[in-house]
């Protein structure tokens, strides 16, 4: 057992992943990571939470596969005893860009059934347990990181655009569901951020962002995520629940 606060962060190995992990650990968590498998990037990741002072463990798990859920949430109870905060990050993009008409079905089942209906059964998963658990006196989350995409149309990955705007409603669900409990729930929704994922699209997302595509014009960071996701597992805004969070420079701001 322990009496630090606790969090769950998956598709914690690398990236926006990993930026929340180091913020949460500043904010003196300890963290269990959950990944497809344990990498190099894992053993990095794993340093950097220790140098930070936070206990960690790595579970490996496909969130798309629902019988992995609760083997993932079993390990962070036995790591614990408990769970303050969920951090729902782990997702995967369209294996390839193209026309809206000619998406597949296979394409469509896989990003959903990771990004929405592995995000909504183990969010299902988890909360269950945290309300069956006493609460701690530490606030309690589930932070769920969507995309600019969410309400920004992108035709050429419609179906990642059409799981990413689904888990908009599911943090609006699950915050009506868990108010009373004191569960805060939330969704974060990063714009152009510097990842392995993006950097194949780099000098691309350079020549926009210098042509005014962002009113803050850099490319985001992974710790500008983590530090949202920090605040919001911190409880720091108490009175906020259900709400999104843009983290893209302003990317989501209209203007003509």
């Amino acid at each position: 057992m322990t009496t630090r606060p606790v969090a769950l962060v998956t598709g914690g190995n690398r990236g926006i992943g990993r930026g929340i992990a180091y913020a949460l650990a500043d904010s003196g968590f300890d963290v269990v990571i959950a990944d497809l498998a344990a990498t190099a990037n894992t053993t990095e990741t794993e340093a950097g939470l220790a140098v930070r002072g936070a206990r960690c463990r790595f579970v490996a798990a496909d969130i798309g596969e629902l019988q992995t859920h609760a083997p993932l949430l079993d390990a962070t109870w036995a790591l614990a005893g408990r769970l303050d905060c969920l951090v729902n990050n782990a997702g995967v993009s369209v294996a390839s860009r193209g026309d809206l008409l000619d998406v597949s079905v296979k394409s469509f089942d896989r990003v959903l059934g990771i990004n929405l209906r592995g995000t909504f059964f183990l969010t299902q998963a988890a909360a269950r347990r945290m309300l069956a658990d006493t609460p701690s006196g530490h606030p309690r989350s589930i932070v769920t990181i969507s995309s600019a995409n969410a309400v920004i149309a992108s035709p050429d990955r419609a179906e990642y655009c059409v799981a990413k705007a689904g888990l908009a409603m599911m943090t609006r669900l699950y915050a009506l569901r868990l108010a009373a409990a004191g569960i805060g729930v939330y969704e974060i929704r990063p714009g152009v951020i510097r990842t392995d994922m993006t950097q194949v699209a780099a000098a691309k997302y350079d020549r926009l962002i210098g042509e005014g595509l962002t009113p803050i014009a850099r490319w985001g960071e992974p710790e500008d995520v983590g530090r949202a996701a920090a605040m919001l597992a911190r409880g720091e805004l108490p009175f906020v629940t259900g709400e999104a969070i843009h983290v893209d420079g302003g990317l989501h701001l209209h203007k003509f």
